[in-house]
C-alpha cells in the first residue's frame, strides 16, 4: 500500500465577528488557500486529482460544493471534480483522512484537502430553529423505554448471555 504524505499547508486569516473579512464569501476564501498553496508547493495543479473540503453547515451562502467553487475561483484546471463533506467539526479532519485514503489506495495521486467554516455565513439562530421545525413535523412516537432500556436493546443483551 501506498504512503501519503501533506506536502504543504496553508490558513487563510482568521477574523473578528463584523470585521474586514466578514464580508468575504468562504468561496473567495477558500480560493486564496489553495490558490496559494498550490504556488507555494509547486505541484503541478493539472495532476491534482480531487479537491476535498470539510465544510461545517452547508447552508445559504456555503451551500453548494464550495470545494469545486474554491477551486475554480482560484482560476485552476476545470477538469478537477471537487467533492464537499460535513460532518460538522471534524469535517475538514475527514476531509484529510478521506484524501489520504484515495491516495494510499493508488485511486489519487494527490488531492487538496481543506476545511471551511465562517461563522458569519452560518446563521446558526435560524439553522436551529428551521431544524426544530422540521424535527417536529416529521417526528414519529417512540415507545416509552422499559426498566432496561429499549426492546432492541434489550433483545440484543439477552441473545450476549446465552
Amino acid at each position: 500500500m501506498s504512503e501519503a504524505f501533506i506536502i504543504d499547508a496553508v490558513r487563510t486569516p482568521t477574523g473578528r465577528r463584523n470585521g474586514r473579512l466578514s464580508e468575504v464569501h468562504p468561496a473567495d476564501l477558500g480560493a486564496h488557500a489553495i490558490g496559494n498553496l498550490i504556488q507555494r508547493s509547486g505541484v503541478d495543479p493539472e495532476r491534482v486529482d480531487d479537491v476535498v473540503f470539510g465544510n461545517v453547515n452547508s447552508v445559504w451562502e456555503q451551500a453548494g460544493c464550495i470545494a469545486r467553487t474554491s477551486w475554480l475561483a482560484a482560476g485552476l484546471p476545470m477538469h478537477v471534480p471537487g467533492v464537499t463533506i460535513d460532518r460538522q467539526c471534524g469535517s475538514a479532519q475527514q476531509a484529510v483522512q478521506f484524501a489520504a485514503q484515495a491516495v494510499m489506495s493508488g485511486r489519487w495521486t494527490s488531492s487538496s484537502p481543506a476545511g471551511s467554516r465562517t461563522c458569519r455565513w452560518c446563521r446558526s439562530p435560524r439553522a436551529l430553529r428551521l431544524g426544530r421545525m422540521i424535527r417536529s413535523s416529521i417526528r414519529s412516537p417512540v415507545p416509552p423505554a422499559g426498566p432496561r432500556g429499549s426492546a432492541t436493546a434489550r433483545s440484543a443483551s439477552s441473545s450476549a448471555r446465552r
